[in-house]
């Protein structure tokens, strides 16, 4: 994606954090009111970078949040099963309801993926609460052509039933926190199931990525013991250091990431301290394969999360 020097915003400056992900963006004051020069600059630094970071976003409100995210797009819902918590379009992303301490690109559950994600830091942990994300991308790129040949030709089965507890095989009755339970409950209650290509080619840039994450139920065609072993080889190609980058958060920080390029995780390294944020999320298209085929929806309608764009 080009743009025009002439067109350049002034002002704008963009350091570079990780080798293979992640900027900083300083020198831009985000709302609803920014020039379509400084929008595209954001956008083409956000399809180079994977993910780019602002800091010192007071002013933003949930309002302001969602005037600039409408700028980059159409924006979704706040979550297809979630409704308790959410208003308009922006979903808390609350300690006391969970951690998403896994790796994951956003509701790949559904057909439609959102595009982009942007995430405004309200409460912050004196200390730990990072976000770490992961370049799908260069993770692809990064494979042998023996493994680029085979991960073509797959395709992943996504659900949300899916327990961010998973790797504790078993709790003991009653000790789950209610809100954290509850909440959980609601997540599941309506059941999602897609079809989508372990490689999709991305919308915008053409590259090919990996979709995969903790929504991953099975490999179509696969016994469980071979899609385990085969998803477990892709996906520790997508979160190895190398490819990775983590952010300190700080109040009044947002961070927006393209969805369709990236997972990421949320370390639940601060104990029992508050930790808010609140996300928007820009919707996307249906995904298709190295073979232009689309994904398909198993169980499930999306419509009202969000239009097809």
């Amino acid at each position: 994606m080009s743009l025009d020097v002439a067109t350049t915003p002034v002002g704008i400056s963009v350091t570079k954090i990780g080798g293979n992900i992640g900027a900083r963006i300083d020198g831009v004051r985000l709302g609803g009111d920014l020039d379509a020069a400084t929008v595209a600059r954001i956008r083409t630094e956000l399809l180079t970078h994977k993910v780019v970071f602002f800091r010192g976003q007071h002013h933003l409100d949930d309002t302001g949040q969602q005037e600039f995210g409408r700028l980059l797009g159409e924006l979704t819902r706040p979550h297809p099963t979630v409704r308790s918590v959410g208003l308009d379009n922006v979903l808390p992303i609350d300690a006391e309801y969970g951690r998403a301490n896994s790796w994951h690109s956003d509701v790949t559950f559904v057909d439609r993926i959102p595009a982009f994600s942007l995430l405004r830091a309200l409460t912050i942990p004196d200390h730990g609460g990072t976000t770490v994300w992961a370049n799908t991308a260069a993770a692809y790129a990064g494979l042998p052509e023996s493994l680029k040949a085979l991960a073509g030709q797959l395709w992943a089965v996504h659900t949300n039933l899916y327990d961010y507890s998973r790797h504790v095989d078993e709790r003991r009755i009653g000790g789950v926190d209610v809100k954290e339970q509850a909440y959980r409950d609601e997540f599941r209650s309506d059941v999602y199931e897609t079809e989508h290509p372990v490689v999709r080619v991305h919308p915008e840039t053409g590259e090919r990525v990996l979709l995969l994450g903790h929504f991953v139920k099975q490999l179509v065609g696969l016994s469980s013991a071979e899609s385990n072993a085969i998803f477990a080889l892709l996906q520790a190609r997508v979160t190895r250091l190398e490819n990775t980058v983590r952010w300190q958060w700080e109040p009044g920080d947002l961070a927006i990431w393209d969805n369709r390029a990236t997972q990421h995780y949320g370390v639940a390294d601060y104990g029992d301290q508050a930790r808010r944020l609140h996300r928007i999320t820009v919707a996307g298209t249906v995904p298709e394969s190295v073979d232009g085929v689309r994904s398909t929806a198993r169980t499930g309608d999306a419509s009202h999360y969000s239009s097809l764009t």
